[in-house]
C-alpha cells in the first residue's frame, strides 16, 4: 500500500487525463505502480539519445557513471528521478554539452505514489488542516526510512531496489510538508500498538519514536495517542484522514489494499469530522501521549 504525493487543486486533472471532480466519492482501484510523467519520460529520452549518439550500450554506460544498468534503464524509460551524480557524470559521459543539467531543473513528478492517491494529495500540498487517524502503521508523513524500508520487506508482490528507493523519495519529498507549511495544522492519532508492534525490530522502532518525539514539538503540530486498553473507541471502522482547504472546504479520505476513496460529500465528511473529534477526546492528551512515548523508548 502507497500513501503519498503532492499537487494543485482538486478541480484540475489526473496524470490521465481524468478530472479530478470524476473521481471525489468513487472508490478508485488502479495498479500500484506509479505513473511516470511527461517531463520524466522526456528526460529520459534525452539521456538514452545522447548515450546512444556517443555509441555506448546500456552496460557500458552504467559503468562509466557508476550506477547500475537496472538504475540507468529506469530513468530512460521515465520511471525513476535521476540521481544528481546520475546527472553529473552522464554529461560528463556524454560530451558535457548541458543538456541534462538544464532539463533535470524542469522534472516534475513525485515517484512511488499509487495512482489513486494522486488527488487527495493536490489537496493536501495546500490544506491549511491536515487531521489523519491511523491504526495499520505509522502515517507517510511521520515515517523513518528504517521503518518504510522494514514495511517494503513484506510488499506483494515483491519490490524491486529502484521501487523502495522511489517510494523513500515521494515520502521524504511530502514530509517536507510538516515544515514548510507552518501556518498548515496537522493533527495524528496513532494507536499505541503500532509502536508496540515494533516493526524492523528494536533499534528501528527506538528510532521511530525518537523521529515522532522530535516532530511532536513542531507547533503546527498534535500527536495523540490512543491506549491499547480503550472501553469506548470512536475509530473502530478504520483509518480516515481529513483536511481543509484554504476555500474552508473539507474533503476526507479512506484506504483500502490497492484502493482509495476521496470524499467530498458535506454529510459524510461531517460524519467523520464528529468521529475523529470523538477519538481526539478518547486519546491520551498531548502531553501524556508524550510522555507515553518516551517510556516506551526508555523500555527498549
Amino acid at each position: 500500500m502507497t500513501d503519498d504525493t503532492v499537487g494543485t487543486d482538486v478541480g484540475g486533472a489526473d496524470a490521465d487525463g481524468t478530472s479530478a471532480e470524476a473521481t471525489v466519492g468513487v472508490p478508485a482501484t488502479f495498479r500500484s505502480e506509479p505513473e511516470s510523467s511527461d517531463s520524466l519520460r522526456t528526460f529520459g529520452a534525452v539521456l538514452q539519445a545522447l548515450r546512444e549518439h556517443a555509441g555506448l550500450s546500456r552496460q557500458e554506460f552504467a559503468e562509466l557513471v557508476r550506477f547500475s544498468k537496472h538504475t540507468v534503464a529506469s530513468v530512460e524509460l521515465g520511471r525513476r528521478m535521476p540521481d544528481p551524480a546520475l546527472v553529473e557524470r552522464s554529461e560528463e559521459a556524454t560530451g558535457n554539452t548541458g543538456a541534462l543539467r538544464k532539463s533535470v531543473r524542469h522534472l516534475a513528478r513525485q515517484p512511488g505514489l499509487a495512482a489513486w492517491f494522486r488527488t487527495w494529495a493536490r489537496l493536501e500540498a495546500t490544506a491549511i488542516t491536515l487531521y489523519t487517524y491511523e491504526c495499520r502503521m505509522i502515517p507517510g508523513l511521520l515515517q523513518t526510512e528504517a521503518y518504510a524500508r522494514a514495511m517494503s520487506a513484506d510488499q506483494l508482490p515483491p519490490l524491486d531496489d529502484a521501487q523502495i528507493e522511489e517510494r523513500w523519495a515521494a515520502r521524504t519529498e511530502r514530509q517536507r510538508l510538516l515544515t514548510e507549511r507552518p501556518n498548515t495544522t496537522f493533527g495524528f492519532i496513532l494507536e499505541e500498538q503500532l509502536f508496540v508492534r515494533r516493526t524492523g525490530g528494536a533499534e528501528v522502532t527506538r528510532e521511530l519514536i525518537d523521529h515522532v518525539l522530535e516532530i511532536g514539538q513542531l507547533r503546527n503540530v498534535e500527536i495523540q495517542i490512543m491506549p491499547l486498553v480503550q472501553e469506548s473507541h470512536a475509530g473502530l471502522h478504520g483509518p480516515v484522514q481529513l483536511l481543509e482547504t484554504p476555500e474552508n472546504k473539507w474533503f476526507a479520505y479512506t484506504e483500502a489494499p490497492e484502493s482509495g476513496q476521496l470524499i467530498s460529500d458535506s454529510k459524510v465528511v461531517s460524519v467523520l469530522q464528529r468521529r475523529y473529534a470523538r477519538m481526539r477526546s478518547q486519546a491520551l492528551t498531548i502531553q501524556d501521549s508524550m510522555s507515553l512515548l518516551q517510556r516506551m523508548r526508555g523500555d527498549l
